[in-house]
C-alpha cells in the first residue's frame, strides 16, 4: 500500500496509510472503533474507491474476503451447503452445476469446522457460532492466496473461537497471506505473529511485541 486514503463523504476514514503486507505473513489490524480497520480490508479487496494512494495485490484474483457478520443477510434463502459451495462459484459460475470434484471439498471443509450432517440446514437457522464456521468453510473452499477476515471471532462461542482460531494457524502454515481485523488484544498476543496499529493513519507496524504498545500510546 501507498499512501492510501479513503473518504466516506467528507469524512476521512484511512490518510496516507504505507506499508506492505508480507507474502505468507500473518497480520492483526487493531484500533479503536473507527479507526479505518473495515475501511482498510475493503481497499485491499478493491471493493471501496480510493481517494489517493494505491494498492498493489497481485495476486486479488486469489484473495478471500470476509466482511463482518453484520454485513451478511441471514435470512437470504440459502443452505449450509450452497453457502460453502459459494467459495468455489469461479469453477462453475452461474449455468453449470458444481462437480463431483467441488462437492467433495465442500463435504471436507464442512467437517475441518465440525459441521457436518447439517449441510442442508438453512443458514438462517444457524447459531452465530455456527454462521462463522460455515463461512470460514467457504474461504476454504475458496483457496486463496490472500485472506482478509474481519472481526471473524466476535461473539462466538469457546468451541467455535478454537475451531476457527486453529483454521487461521492452518493457513498460515500453508503459506497463505492472512489479514485479520481483531479486537481481543489477548489473542492477538496469543496467536498473531504482527500487528498493524491503525487510527485512521498507522500508528505502528510489525512484530506484535514492539507494535502493539502503540495502542496505549
Amino acid at each position: 500500500m501507498r499512501d492510501v486514503t479513503v473518504r466516506y463523504g467528507r469524512r476521512i476514514a484511512l490518510e496516507a496509510v504505507s506499508g506492505e503486507f508480507i507474502s505468507g505473513s500473518l497480520t492483526a489490524v487493531v484500533g479503536a472503533n473507527g479507526a479505518g480497520k473495515s475501511t482498510l480490508l475493503a481497499a485491499i479487496a478493491g471493493v471501496v474507491r480510493l481517494a489517493g494512494g494505491a494498492v498493489n495485490c497481485t495476486a486479488r484474483s486469489r484473495l478471500a474476503y470476509l466482511p463482518q457478520r453484520t454485513a451478511i443477510d441471514h435470512e437470504y434463502p440459502l443452505t449450509l451447503s450452497e453457502l460453502i459451495t459459494l467459495g468455489g462459484w469461479r469453477e462453475f459460475g452461474a449455468f453449470r452445476s458444481p462437480d463431483a470434484s467441488l462437492r467433495a471439498r465442500v463435504a471436507a471443509a464442512t467437517e475441518t469446522v465440525g459441521l457436518p450432517g447439517k449441510l442442508a440446514r438453512p443458514i438462517g437457522e444457524l447459531s452465530l457460532g455456527e454462521l462463522q464456521r460455515a463461512l470460514f468453510a467457504r474461504v476454504i473452499v475458496q483457496d486463496a492466496a490472500i485472506i482478509l477476515l474481519d472481526e471473524p471471532f466476535a461473539a462466538v462461542d469457546a468451541q467455535s473461537l478454537s475451531v476457527l482460531l486453529d483454521q487461521v494457524t492452518r493457513w498460515h502454515e500453508e503459506g497463505r497471506t492472512v489479514i485479520v481485523v481483531l479486537h481481543d488484544l489477548n489473542l492477538v498476543r496469543a496467536h498473531f505473529p504482527s500487528t498493524l496499529v491503525l487510527a485512521r493513519r498507522c500508528l505502528a507496524w510489525g512484530t506484535t511485541e514492539v507494535a502493539l504498545p502503540a495502542m496505549a500510546a
